[in-house]
C-alpha cells in the first residue's frame, strides 16, 4: 500500500510555494530516492521530481499562474484555461514545468500536474502507463490520496503491474528479477531508453531498494500464493516459483487493465475485433508466445505515451530549458 513515511520538512515548505488545492501529491527520482551510480553526497544535486494532482486543473493553474509566473514558458501568457487544456488532451495529459530553483532549499525541482481524472484512468487502465509507471515504483507520497477512489486506484494498479510481470517472467526468477520486471514495464518501449537514459536504470532502481519493494508489494504477492511461491528469505537470490499453467496464464491476463487487454484482441484480431474478448485471452494462455504478446502490447502503450509527452514537454518547458534539460540527462548518462 502506499503511504507516506517521514517526510523531510523541506517538502512541505517546497509544497507552501504552491497553490494547496491538490489531491494527491508525490516525489520521485534520483533526487529522492538512491539509485546506484549516484554518489549520496551529491544526491541534492539531482533535480527533484514533484507529481500535484488536481481537480479541476484551470483553477489551480490560474492561482499557480499568479503565485509563480516564471514557471512557466511563454505558454503562461495564454493564461490558465489554455494551460488546462494543453495539460489535458495531449501526450500522457500531464504539464510539466522544469528547471525551477528554488534558493532557498538550494535544490532546483521539476513538476508535473495532472487532473485526478486521469490520474485515475492511468491508474486503472493503463491509457499512457506514465504516471502508473513511476507509480509502481517506491515514491515519497508528501500528500496522501484525498479520496478512497483515488487510493483503491493507486492500489489497483500495484496489483496489475505484479499480473503483467509474472506474465514476462518464467517460471524460475528471483525477487530481485521479479521487482526489476515490475519496473521494467514502464520502461521497455519507452523511445528515451534509445537515448539520454542510463541502459542499467533500471537496476540502479532496483537494487538498492529492495526492502522499499518488498514493503510495497507484500499485500499483493501474499494475495497471490496460491499461484507463486516467494520464500520468506532477506536474500534477492532465492528462487521464485510460479504457476504457468494455462488456467493461471489466463487468470492473469484477465487482471491486467483494460487498455493491454484492448492492444492484445487488437493485435491478436489484426484489428477485426470479430471474436469475444475472454475467447481471445483463452488462446493467447494457451499460446507458447503469450510473453511476447503481452510484452509488446505493453511496449506499444510506453511508446506511444512517451514520444508524445516528450513532444508536449518542448513548448511547455521553452526551448532554452528543454535543451539545457536533455543536455544535462546526456550528461549524466555518460558520467555513469
Amino acid at each position: 500500500m502506499l503511504s507516506r513515511g517521514n517526510i523531510s520538512p523541506m517538502f512541505y515548505r517546497i509544497l507552501s510555494r504552491f497553490p494547496p488545492n491538490f489531491a494527491f501529491c508525490f516525489a520521485y527520482g534520483s533526487g529522492v530516492k538512491q539509485q546506484l551510480g549516484y554518489d549520496k553526497a551529491k544526491k541534492k544535486q539531482n533535480m527533484i521530481d514533484l507529481i500535484y494532482t488536481v481537480d479541476n486543473a484551470h483553477r489551480w493553474h490560474v492561482s499557480n499562474l499568479e503565485r509563480n509566473p516564471d514557471h512557466y514558458s511563454g505558454l503562461g501568457r495564454f493564461g490558465g484555461n489554455f494551460i488546462a487544456k494543453y495539460q489535458e488532451t495531449l501526450g500522457a495529459k500531464v504539464f510539466f514545468n522544469t528547471l525551477i530553483p528554488i534558493p532557498e532549499e538550494d535544490v532546483v525541482i521539476k513538476y508535473g500536474v495532472v487532473s485526478t481524472k486521469d490520474l485515475l484512468d492511468d491508474l486503472t487502465d493503463w491509457t499512457s502507463l506514465y504516471l502508473a509507471g513511476r507509480l509502481h515504483k517506491p515514491v515519497e507520497i508528501i500528500k496522501t490520496a484525498a479520496s478512497s477512489k483515488l487510493q483503491n486506484a493507486l492500489e489497483s494498479n500495484l496489483k496489475a503491474a505484479v499480473h503483467a510481470a509474472l506474465l514476462v517472467l518464467p517460471e524460475k526468477f528471483t525477487e530481485f528479477e521479479l521487482y526489476r520486471a515490475i519496473s521494467n514495464l514502464s520502461y521497455a518501449g519507452d523511445f528515451r531508453m534509445i537515448f539520454g537514459e542510463n541502459k542499467d536504470k533500471v537496476n540502479n532502481i532496483v537494487r538498492p531498494q529492495l526492502e522499499n519493494f518488498r514493503n510495497l508489494y507484500s499485500p499483493t504477492l501474499t494475495q497471490l500464493s496460491r499461484v507463486l511461491y516467494l520464500p520468506v528469505d532477506s536474500s534477492d537470490n532465492v528462487v521464485c516459483i510460479q504457476d504457468q499453467s494455462e488456467q493461471t496464464i489466463l487468470y492473469h491476463l484477465n487482471h491486467l487493465p483494460k487498455w493491454p487487454v484492448r492492444r492484445i484482441v487488437y493485435k491478436q484480431t489484426k484489428g477485426r475485433y470479430r471474436q469475444d474478448t475472454e475467447d481471445i485471452l483463452t488462446a493467447v494462455s494457451k499460446s507458447s508466445n503469450y510473453q511476447e504478446v503481452v510484452s509488446r502490447c505493453l511496449r506499444s502503450i510506453v511508446w506511444q505515451s512517451s514520444v508524445k509527452q516528450s513532444i508536449k514537454n518542448i513548448p511547455s518547458a521553452g526551448i532554452s530549458k528543454s535543451i539545457k534539460y536533455s543536455w544535462a540527462k546526456a550528461l549524466k548518462t555518460f558520467n555513469m
